[in-house]
């Protein structure tokens, strides 16, 4: 049996990348990565360079600017992501899939 050459989800392994900055809104709070090529569909981690602010509530959702697009994170289940699954944690894997328009929370480690 072959293996399909088509299969290019996280080929060459995991992007990381870098928060370059969290804002905290009325509405959520958003982690800033920049700009950056990534597969539209796969993981990627994400390593906050800053931590959430401490003022930040909870209970407010977050969201991801990644290529001047903002989305929000969500939960395997699409409930959003809030700042509480968030406290301190600095490193957290995101499953991406553009077509669907959804960035999922997979895994994360506190400091």
């Amino acid at each position: 049996m072959d293996c399909n050459p088509n299969i290019t989800v996280n080929a060459g392994g995991e992007p990381v990348l870098q928060s370059t900055n969290i804002s905290v809104g009325t509405e959520s709070v958003n982690i800033g990565l920049g700009f950056r090529v990534i597969k539209p569909m796969g993981k990627f981690i994400v390593e906050l360079t800053d931590v959430i602010p401490a003022a930040a509530a909870t209970t407010l959702p977050v969201t991801l600017t990644l290529n001047g697009t903002t989305r929000a994170l969500t939960l395997p289940n699409s409930v959003p992501v809030t700042v509480a699954a968030l406290t301190g944690v600095n490193v957290f894997e995101v499953y991406n899939n553009r077509y669907k328009g959804y960035l999922m929370l997979m895994s994360r480690t506190t400091a």
